[in-house]
């Protein structure tokens, strides 16, 4: 593990501030690199930004990103003119090797969801467009800004709340996206170097401080219960725990079913636990069957497995996430063969990646969706995930006589596809397609395009379902029998919404 020491936030404001006045910013780097080196960055590609740096002189704005998000060297003067050098040399966020100094620790710039400008503060060359990506074999390296992260922040329920917990905190991010919305944070690692950073980001950030805590999964907080709990776990299924940053150090997916599995209990009621996850899928074994069985009682939950891997697309990803591929071949194959080890032992045959998310209801028949969507959605979702909820307990209220007396309208933003051969006289399905939020798209018959296109609040879908039968010339009473079923299920995947009546 890495023992190097980590800066102190003594004098964090004053170099804050002196960030914030370069413009060293996620803005001000837009404007300083430039389109294509800023969308290197993210590729962990530096070149095109050390040249865009070097024509922008040795104003404050080059100096602080040569400094802290390209790991380069600066001379002492220059970085004088840019920060206060001497008390960011007390406090280490700098060393000084002669006339030049050197960062201690990569700070990148992170625009904040209202515009704020925050800092996350990581091991060098561990955020994303650090100076080597991550590629660390270091065990307790700590890292910054990663897709993973910035998922899991982009589909969190940010209503007010009283108590959130960030489990596994890594640098900060979730507990920094925590503060603007929770009256007391917690966040807890088992790495006691990744609270440190947590501790430097909010500083950096202008952030109210944590409550820091040391420890694996629920055993640092006790009894504690908590209104909203999110974590970013170690979820690789790896053999063995090499690296603290991504493996659990428990077998298979046991670290991201237990954490599932314990979570239910440490929620008050209404609270909402989200996580991200790996999970296998294991021959003879229906995966959905798997993930509901990971479901802790009185909570309901909505599982999207995002991507799948086979066991050798996964091996060879997290080979190289550690920078394995870079070593002796014999020593990457033997890695190699460990790994398939592992899974043939587990019969694992490919590995799900997604969210999961439960909202403590104690509810007598809970609402639990597991279900595939690799396609493109619009982030945020915090706000699409209570939608979801606020369905499933829509629909849990309702029986099939209660939603023909109900009235809908179609969300906003949904379009009707017909598909069929050119020329045809009618299509051979309707697709209604969203827009927003998760985008889905669903077939319809030619009654279900008819329903929903109509739906604007006035009339009732039984109305509305007699209105089409007669059009139809089918039966009113069958129409209105086997309906309630597809209305269910536009309901339930957000194309329809209900509309609340007068004394409702």
């Amino acid at each position: 593990m890495s023992t190097t020491s980590l800066p102190t936030p003594d004098h964090a404001a004053e170099l804050r501030s002196a960030m914030l006045a370069a413009g060293f910013t996620a803005d001000g780097l837009l404007d300083l690199l430039g389109a294509p080196a800023y969308a290197a960055l993210a590729r962990s590609e530096t070149v095109p930004a050390l040249r865009a740096t070097r024509g922008g002189g040795d104003g404050p704005l080059a100096t602080l990103v040569r400094l802290f998000l390209l790991q380069q060297p600066v001379p002492y003067v220059h970085a004088a003119s840019a920060m206060p050098a001497e008390a960011a040399l007390a406090d280490g966020w700098l060393r000084r090797e002669g006339d030049e100094v050197h960062a201690t620790v990569d700070v990148r710039p992170y625009g904040g969801p209202d515009g704020e400008d925050w800092f996350i503060v990581s091991d060098l060359g561990c955020a994303v467009g650090g100076a080597d990506g991550i590629g660390s074999r270091e065990e307790g390296v700590v890292l910054g800004v990663g897709g993973a992260s910035t998922t899991l922040a982009g589909i969190t329920v940010r209503t007010p709340v009283g108590s959130a917990l960030d489990l596994g905190t890594g640098s900060g991010i979730q507990a920094l996206h925590a503060t603007r919305h929770a009256t007391r944070v917690t966040a807890t690692d088992v790495n006691p170097r990744a609270l440190g950073f947590t501790r430097l980001t909010l500083a950096l950030s202008g952030a109210p401080a944590a409550e820091l805590l040391t420890g694996s999964l629920f055993e640092p907080v006790g009894d504690a219960s908590y209104d909203l709990i999110v974590s970013n776990p170690p979820f690789v299924i790896s053999p063995g725990a090499r690296l603290t940053y991504r493996d659990g150090g428990m077998g298979g997916d046991d670290l991201c079913r237990t954490l599932v599995q314990e979570a239910g209990a440490r929620l008050n009621p209404g609270g909402y636990a989200q996580f991200l996850g790996n999970w296998q899928h294991v021959e003879g074994e229906d995966w959905h069957d798997r993930l509901r069985s990971w479901v802790p009682r009185g909570c309901d939950a909505w599982i999207v497995q995002r991507d799948v891997q086979d066991v050798t697309q996964y091996a060879e990803l997290w080979l190289r996430d550690a920078g394995d591929h870079r070593t002796d071949p014999a020593e990457y194959a033997r890695r190699y063969e460990d790994w398939l080890d592992e899974f043939d032992a587990r019969k694992t045959r490919s590995v799900g990646f997604g969210w999961i998310t439960l909202r403590r209801t104690d509810a007598a028949e809970p609402s639990i969706v597991v279900e595939e969507w690799p396609h493109t959605v619009e982030q945020p979702l915090g706000d699409a995930v209570l939608a979801h909820f606020a369905r499933q307990d829509y629909l849990r209220e309702h029986d099939d006589a209660a939603l023909l007396e109900a009235h809908f309208t179609l969300v906003e933003e949904v379009v009707q596809e017909q598909v069929g051969p050119p020329g045809a006289e009618d299509p051979e399905h309707v697709v209604l397609r969203q827009n927003r939020g998760m985008r889905r798209a669903t077939k319809v018959d030619t009654v279900g395009a008819g329903f929903a296109g109509v739906c604007d609040g006035s009339l009732s879908a039984g109305r509305i379902l007699d209105a089409i039968a007669q059009l139809m010339q089918e039966d009113p009473v069958v129409l209105r029998d086997r309906t309630p079923e597809a209305i269910r299920l536009l309901v339930e995947q957000g194309f329809l919404e209900p509309v609340a009546r007068p004394g409702q």
